[in-house]
């Protein structure tokens, strides 16, 4: 209801429509504000100068805008008529909506009339405050707008609705609240007010004023007033005219201007209009509802952008410390070999220092005793010594000459860093635009094949914001070998011929920029035709004619052609590697809309013709998904488990169409454990029993009985167990989005579940006691039986085509 208050306010006044008129172009005004906003216009654009031209045939004449200039070429706002004599320019103010209004250029005479029945100055114009259109009234003024008696009792049952305490109507700030209603002016009054404006004297002393509340109850109870003619106010609406789309009496249709048009019972077209509204109004609310949930997505968005960007900046900072943790070990590293430089250096003058001190202490020494035998006055002693001590002397100045005296160490570091390479990095140290593209969607619709030849369809991700420059389609060579090229370019369709028939081929493609290649799509495994002279068949999703599709003549040659493509038959699967999700594994007859096992009929042969068989899937457990303690084997056909604790292992296909049934066989079974067969999402908990979280629906069964669980939920004891040989099938009818389970051919318990839609794996919780097996019957991916294979209870439900 709040949000519903801005359309009952006037454009000009900003408060409450009080006695609302409706103008030509459907929008409402208050009838005081629409008489504040009249401006008079000049003679030669009257409605009776246009009469006389013969330019008008409409009671009201809208103004050319152009001429009048009514806007404000500033603020697009309302300004007032310059250049009449009869319009004097005045100031425009705004009101609490922003709309400018007009003043009166006169201040209005003394008058007891209502605003409606007060006369309007001759030649008056008003603008519309909402779509600017400007019309000229005729001798009516504002009488001959109807009045809007709908929108008033909207505004009357909202404000009741809306008022804890009845206020004042004539306080003109604050109200207050008040405390009288009078029953003949239909108005609340406070005390101040009452006594002003509603004095007990003269004929108001006649009118009866009653508390707020039961004036209240009365409005409520009020007979609602009944429109009247506008043309003819004394008549009431009385019938509806077609043509101008306008309630009208029938003085209307015997003397006005609607004499000749169509008219029809005012009811009628009540309620047809009604009708219309309604449905309208579901469309909008429609809108409405997408707008909500679009709004929730732009604020998921906003989280969303939050996280990614706490994200982005902490690995843009740890990014960042890698960098500066590279840099200061590479910084310690040439520390260490600047502090090596410097030990050598220190080392290599410090042994020249002492080296040059203990020779210059052994010079020093002979130099002292020469002078002290030079001393000496005996001449032969004398010369007994003195050749000695010559060469000596000699030997010690030849030594002190052979580059002794030359520091054998610069002190200079000839190291010199060259950081410019590393700076000019750190500049242009930029965010990376160009991505790897995204993986591509492979469209299904548009995905099909026909005899020998296959057609596919892929897209890049709506949102994807990364350009690819080509795509990469591969095809293994429909024995389960190696992936091969096939089609590289810039289409996003295919066609391949010269394929083997009756074969499985798997599909994927990938996308390639000048940065990279994408990771490959999910794998579309598809089937070709039986022999060339099977019927056409046409999958319910053909690819459209209109799209030409590049064509590869065989798989491996070079061979490509552009021809037309063509609706085509096959069964699908879509793998996503580790584990598949099988699209039509089951067999088209029973996929295909209207068409599923139930309605099929009898007689049936013991080979009965393919398309009135059961789907029975054929799998082999996922080691990729299962839980570490599951131990595979029997080329994943087996399998058991090294805990004594309930592990799960899911099987390799997916099923999200059709109806599929599978069969596992107990190969040992000690201790009576309770294992438990079903199907799950891939995510399903695989360190607990299937069926504890509801990502798993399935059946747990002793030696004894069975009970269905589904989000740790028990329900359906039923009777009846397992031993050693024992065969547990699984019916997975997807047309019908139900579950059943089988023990030994015989329907265990009622279905199983109900309302299961979505994409499921075949599933299996087991413990160290039991082992089992899929059944090793395979034609391709999937394997046909006849219908006496099929467990008792579904060969009934066939033949009965319940």
């Amino acid at each position: 209801m709040e949000e519903m208050e801005e359309e009952l306010k006037c454009p000009v006044c900003g408060s409450f429509y009080r006695e609302p008129i409706i103008l030509p172009c459907s929008h409402n005004l208050c009838q005081a504000c629409a008489r504040n906003i009249l401006v008079q216009t000049p003679e030669s654009e009257s409605p009776q100068s246009h009469r006389a031209a013969g330019s008008g045939v409409s009671d009201y004449d809208y103004l050319d805008l152009d001429k009048m200039s009514l806007y404000s070429e500033a603020d697009s706002g309302y300004g007032s008529y310059g250049g009449f004599a009869s319009a004097p320019t005045t100031p425009c103010q705004k009101s609490p909506n922003g709309v400018r209004v007009f003043p009166p250029a006169m201040p209005p005479p003394a008058t007891h009339l209502s605003p409606a029945l007060a006369p309007v100055p001759r030649n008056s114009c008003i603008t519309c405050p909402q779509c600017h259109r400007s019309l000229i009234l005729d001798d009516r003024g504002l009488r001959g707008f109807p009045k809007n008696r709908v929108l008033e009792g909207v505004i009357d049952r909202y404000q009741q609705s809306k008022a804890a305490a009845l206020k004042c109507q004539l306080c003109e700030k604050a109200p207050k609240e008040a405390t009288v209603m009078c029953e003949q002016c239909d108005v609340f009054y406070c005390d101040p007010c009452r006594l002003r404006c509603h004095p007990p004297r003269g004929p108001l002393a006649k009118h009866r004023l009653v508390p707020p509340a039961q004036g209240r109850v009365s409005r409520r109870l009020s007979p609602r007033k009944v429109s009247t003619c506008t043309d003819h106010e004394l008549e009431n609406h009385s019938m509806y005219c077609v043509q101008c789309k306008m309630p009208v009496c029938y003085q209307c249709l015997e003397e006005g201007k609607h004499s000749s048009h169509e008219v029809k019972a005012l009811g009628a077209m009540w309620k047809l209009h009604k009708s219309q509204l309604s449905q309208a109004l579901n469309g909008l609310s429609d809108r409405a509802k997408e707008a909500k949930e679009f709004l929730v997505q732009l604020r998921n968005m906003v989280q969303q952008i939050q996280e990614n960007s706490v994200e982005f900046e902490a690995c843009l900072v740890a990014q960042c410390d890698a960098l500066i943790d590279a840099l200061n070990r590479r910084k310690a590293q040439l520390l260490a070999r600047v502090n090596k430089e410097h030990e050598h250096k220190l080392k290599v003058v410090r042994d020249q220092i002492s080296h040059c001190t203990v020779k210059l202490r052994q010079t020093t020494g002979l130099m002292e005793y020469c002078l002290e035998v030079i001393k000496e006055n005996d001449p032969s002693g004398f010369l007994q010594i003195s050749d000695a001590l010559i060469r000596r002397v000699h030997l010690t100045e030849d030594q002190w000459g052979k580059g002794t005296l030359t520091p054998r160490m610069t002190t200079d570091f000839d190291l010199s860093l060259d950081n410019s390479p590393l700076l000019q990095s750190i500049h242009q140290l930029d965010f990376v635009q160009v991505k790897v593209p995204a993986t591509p969607i492979l469209q299904l619709e548009e995905c099909c094949t026909h005899n020998n030849s296959a057609t596919l369809s892929w897209k890049q991700p709506p949102l994807s914001t990364v350009p690819a420059d080509g795509y990469i389609l591969e095809l293994d060579d429909g024995n389960g070998g190696q992936f091969r090229e096939v089609y590289v370019g810039k289409e996003t369709m295919c066609t391949v011929d010269g394929l083997h028939f009756n074969s499985t081929y798997n599909a994927r493609v990938k996308a390639f920029n000048k940065t990279g290649v994408s990771p490959y799509s999910k794998t579309l495994v598809l089937q070709t035709s039986e022999d060339t002279d099977s019927e056409e068949q046409t999958l319910p999703f053909p690819v459209p004619s209109e799209r030409l599709p590049l064509r590869r003549m065989s798989p491996f040659s070079s061979t490509l052609n552009l021809q037309p493509s063509f609706p085509g038959r096959s069964y699908f699967d879509f793998r996503s590697s580790p584990h598949q999700l099988s699209l039509h594994s089951s067999l088209q007859s029973l996929n295909a809309p209207g068409c599923n096992f139930e309605t099929q009929s009898a007689p049936y042969s013991q080979l009965v013709d393919i398309k009135k068989l059961l789907a029975v899937a054929w799998f082999a457990f996922d080691p990729g998904s299962a839980h570490s303690d599951i131990i595979l084997s029997n080329d994943n056909l087996t399998v058991t488990c090294s805990s004594y604790d309930d592990r799960v292992v899911l099987g390799k296909t997916g099923f999200s169409k059709g109806v599929h049934y599978w069969e596992l066989t107990v190969d040992r079974y000690d201790n009576h454990p309770d294992p438990a067969f079903g199907v799950a999402r891939m995510d399903v908990m695989k360190d607990v029993m299937l069926g504890k979280d509801d990502k798993a629906w399935a059946m747990y069964v002793d030696n004894n009985r069975s009970w269905f669980m589904h989000n740790n939920s028990h329900t359906n004891r039923t009777e009846g167990g397992i031993t050693k040989g024992a065969t547990v099938g699984v019916l997975l009818d997807l047309n019908r989005k139900n579950l059943t389970f089988f023990i030994n051919d015989e329907q265990q318990g009622p279905i199983a579940f109900d309302n299961v839609e979505g994409l499921f794996f075949p599933a299996v919780s087991l413990n160290r006691n039991v082992q089992v097996s899929t059944l090793p019957l395979r034609l391709n991916s999937c394997c046909w039986l006849p219908v006496q294979r099929l467990p008792r209870a579904v060969q009934s439900n066939r033949r009965e085509g319940s």
